[in-house]
């Protein structure tokens, strides 16, 4: 059977500066993937990061689900650079029905920091697409994948837990609303025009922040967004002296490193003196140097931060929980029994190929006695006995993967080589139980 483990850190385990040192932009995710499974223990793997997360999901028929494990915590550990280890308690470790479980709870949001949030469920689907392009996702973790993100749907659908949840964005826009005692007419500037600032600029909005400035790596990408909210683009080479104007600034780039360190802050808020500036740092890594939050006349949240306001408004959606976690116990059953049935596959296989061994060499045991079959008569007899074959084939078939799915596959399977004198597939037990 192919084990399944999962190991990653999250915000339940690791802090943010822990987190940040794990976290993949989309072309290193690929590298890391690539490189796990041409490395020959792991035959598939794919790898989820977000802000709130970096985890390896691991899959191998001749691996067992402990060195599995190893290898994960091996990967993200250099990952993380070999100098500074992260203690081994950061990581969670899920082998089995459990790491199912996890990337059920993770894809429906039951394990978010915002119950119920969407973006998740797209960020999963994006470490799928990532682990494709390299061939690392392949039936096993792509069957999990894909049903996990219906089971996703499925939970929002009959829950209705992400109605109304609060997002990353309302969350941000609640923090700036509350430092700043409202946000009427505030001066709002977007570092970064990804979605996640999208989703927050769309929030302040609607909790009546003013004007909008965008600026991003990619000029043309910060005018496309600014141009959304009636906004201006800003070049990011002048970043700084646009801080000036701002009333609250929302970093949320995939850059590598700050790019707002402690002293350009401290510069723009001396020109600003009886205004305050509030800073919600929303990328990790960190845009913004831890520093700044020590500056007088400034507030800045990062997304650790991002938990309190979350706490006090996760009572309105915990009723909905125990209805998502049923439907994830109930999918994450249903994805073993099916893990369960490949294990007579080999033996469905084996007695197929036995069955048209014995066809074709009766065929050829008689063939002396054909001479006057026309060359279409023996092509009715072939199709004649292989019909015959398939037919008496097909019911054993169908039962074999129906019981595989509810009983001990692997026994089942043993008992099917045992009676027809297949070969033994590894791992296999010598004699059924």
């Amino acid at each position: 059977m192919s084990r399944i483990a999962v190991v990653g850190v999250s915000h339940h385990t690791a802090p943010l500066a822990v987190r940040e040192r794990l976290a993949l932009t989309a072309a290193r995710n690929r590298c890391l993937v690539a490189g796990i499974v041409e490395g020959g223990e792991v035959a598939e793997a794919v790898a989820v990061s977000t802000c709130n997360r970096t985890e390896l999901y691991l899959s191998g028929p001749g691996t067992d689900a402990t060195r599995l494990v190893e290898i994960g915590m091996a990967e993200l550990q250099a990952v993380a650079g070999e100098h500074d280890p992260i203690p081994d308690e950061l990581f969670y470790r899920h082998r089995g029905e459990r790491a199912v479980l996890h990337l059920y709870r993770v894809a429906a949001g039951l394990d978010s920091l915002v119950p119920g949030e969407a973006e998740i469920l797209g960020q999963v689907r994006a470490a799928l697409q990532e682990a494709r392009h390299e061939h690392t996702a392949g039936p096993i973790l792509s069957r999990l994948f894909e049903s996990g993100i219906e089971t996703a749907r499925r939970v929002r659908t009959l829950t209705g837990i992400g109605s109304n949840a609060a997002s990353v964005g309302s969350v941000a826009a609640t923090l700036a609303r509350e430092a700043l005692d409202g946000l009427a007419d505030a001066t709002v500037l977007l570092v970064g025009a990804g979605k996640t600032s999208e989703l927050v600029a769309v929030n302040l909005l609607a909790r009546g922040a003013g004007r909008v400035l965008v600026t991003n790596r990619t000029l043309a990408r910060a005018t496309t967004l600014a141009e959304r909210f009636d906004g201006v683009p800003v070049p990011m080479d002048a970043l700084a002296e646009h801080l000036v104007e701002a009333d609250v600034v929302i970093c949320a780039t995939g850059a590598p490193h700050a790019i707002l360190d402690a002293a350009t802050v401290e510069r723009a808020l001396a020109e600003r003196p009886d205004r305050p500036l509030v800073l919600i740092d929303l990328a990790v890594p960190r845009d913004v140097d831890p520093a700044v939050r020590g500056l007088p006349g400034c507030t800045l949240h990062d997304v650790d931060d991002l938990e309190r306001v979350v706490t006090r408004n996760r009572s309105a959606r915990a009723d909905l929980a125990p209805a998502g976690e049923e439907i994830v116990a109930g999918e994450a059953a249903r994805f073993r029994r099916w893990r369960d049935s490949l294990e007579v596959v080999p033996a469905i296989a084996g007695l197929r190929a036995l069955a048209e061994q014995v066809r074709s060499e009766e065929l050829a045991r008689v063939e002396g006695r054909w001479e006057a079959l026309t060359p279409r008569d023996r092509a009715l007899v072939d199709r004649l006995t292989r019909s015959i074959v398939n037919k008496l084939l097909h019911e054993p078939t169908v039962r074999l993967r129906d019981i595989g799915a509810e009983a001990d596959a692997a026994e089942l399977a043993a008992t099917v080589a045992t009676l027809f004198d297949l070969p033994r597939t590894p791992g296999a037990p010598t004699q059924p139980a």
